[in-house]
């Protein structure tokens, strides 16, 4: 069949549940959706066929109550010790607030995988790091210093995003929106807006199509060039991490002194975007353009020519293409191992449509190749931002004016965000309220080949292969 699949979500109606299915082939997207009485709540599992639904259909079991009888791995996956088993919090009668007890138990017990032979030993990593990030549980096992099987336990930052985006307008949805992964605020709050404004039939200023473009090219760049910095750092390359960052932080100051908001947040709206750009600002942001593409040029043959840098970076972390296909990767973890997709390309939407995006590819699959592809794809974002900002519509209305969906319209969109492809479903309730949301991040598709690529490589290099993944533990969690 050759389909992807992209993403899975349910609905609780009053006395159904309704499934809905997204899957991709060449860059068609088709929706499958199948009816569940309630007194049953139960259906056929696309695990089996495809890989990539796994956790998404154990999200619906956890919060949903949705058997899938014939699904290989039945193990909790969302539900930590919060609440019951007998308890799913997205279903409609399950209070916002929920039931809390005054503690919440230690979740010490999740059925990890074991091994048994002479020298195999499991470590067990998180989900408390020795760092600033997220938390995330980690389960090794291990013959010496090599990696034999690697599962992740995730869900520590379930915040209950799809439950207390109910019952918002579309002001509030795109705020919420933009913080179910900070570092992708531009992206979740478009694919959002895109959605909503689908469902209501607002047809966005094309000057606020384009502002929308900038701050996601902009946000791209920023999180590309930590990454580099950061696959550096934990190699022992303080140099590159330093210069890295450095630019990094210079490009989100430009970002807070034209735009109000080192991230972007709250920049894109429903109905187009709250911040405009004046010819001094597109001078200055043309001149940075210039700045950062010249001091790129300076640092590449400096990571290149290091060869202590290329002996940890080249052939660590490998990711066949049979896999990253397998699980349905998307964004840089697709396109370094050769899966060349790209949704500004393959499926454009606007303004995306008006001008050919190189999508930056390669075959390697390492560790060496996804930080290529993030270089590559920084030197395409500065030729995008060079163009839309040469072809800014002169315009200036940036907003359109909203117009009240009737109860049970909906909305998708798809769009490609930093990390890859990233898909929202919308539904209105009455009286121009939310009624579901359901944000697919590209983490939930690159988390699992992590646990693939660090076959056969040594425990010490986990961290330079998780950073070469850099997925969003928020975005995953929900």
């Amino acid at each position: 069949m050759n389909f992807r699949f992209v993403a899975l979500w349910v609905e609780d109606g009053e006395d159904s549940f309704t499934l809905t299915a997204c899957l991709e082939k060449q860059a068609d997207y088709i929706l499958l959706r199948c009816f569940v009485p309630g007194e049953i709540a139960e259906a056929p599992s696309f695990t089996p066929y495809f890989p990539a639904a796994d956790r998404m259909e154990r999200h619906a079991t956890d919060l949903f109550g949705i058997r899938f009888p014939d699904h290989p791995d039945p193990r909790r996956w969302t539900r930590h010790q919060a609440w019951s088993e007998r308890q799913f919090p997205l279903r409609k009668n399950f209070p916002v607030s929920g039931t809390p007890l005054p503690l919440t138990p230690p979740d010490h017990n999740y059925p990890f995988i074991g091994a048994q032979g002479n020298g195999v030993y499991e470590i067990p990593v998180g989900p408390v790091h020795a760092g600033t990030i997220e938390p995330g549980h980690f389960r090794f096992l291990a013959v010496g210093e090599t990696v034999l099987n690697l599962e992740e336990h995730l869900g520590y930052v379930h915040k209950g995003i799809e439950k207390i985006a109910e019952g918002r307008d579309p002001q509030g949805l795109a705020r919420l929106a933009g913080r179910v992964s900070g570092d992708a605020t531009v992206a979740h709050a478009w694919a959002a807006c895109m959605a909503m404004e689908n469902a209501a039939g607002i047809t966005v200023p094309a000057r606020a199509v384009f502002l929308r473009a900038i701050f996601a090219e902009r946000e791209r760049i920023a999180n590309h060039l930590g990454d580099i910095g950061g696959i550096c750092n934990d190699v022992g390359f303080a140099f590159a991490n330093y210069q890295f960052s450095r630019l990094r932080e210079i490009w989100q100051r430009d970002n807070y002194a034209w735009f109000g908001h080192r991230f972007l947040m709250d920049a894109v709206v429903p109905g187009g975007v709250a911040k405009n750009i004046d010819e001094k600002i597109v001078d200055a942001m043309r001149s940075a353009l210039l700045r950062l593409r010249g001091e790129l040029d300076e640092l590449r043959p400096i990571l290149e020519n290091n060869g202590s840098l290329q002996d940890r970076l080249v052939t660590a972390g490998y990711l066949s293409q049979e896999l990253a296909q397998a699980f349905a990767c998307v964004g840089y973890m697709a396109r370094a191992s050769g899966v060349d997709y790209d949704v500004r390309r393959d499926a454009p939407y606007p303004p995306y449509d008006a001008f050919p995006t190189k999508a930056v590819c390669s075959a390697d699959g390492d560790v060496a190749a996804r930080l290529h592809v993030r270089y590559e794809d920084i030197y395409a974002a500065l030729d995008l931002l060079e163009r839309l900002l040469a072809s800014l519509p002169r315009q200036r209305e940036i907003l359109a004016a909203w117009h009240v969906p009737p109860a049970g319209a909906e909305g998708i969109g798809i769009l490609e965000s930093w990390r890859g492809e990233l898909l929202c479903h919308v539904r209105f309730g009455e009286n121009n309220r939310i009624a579901r949301y359901y944000p697919r991040d590209p983490s939930v598709l690159n988390w699992p080949s992590l646990e693939k690529l660090i076959h056969n490589n040594i425990v010490p290099d986990f961290p330079l292969c998780n950073k070469s993944v850099n997925a969003s533990y928020s975005g995953q969690d929900l």
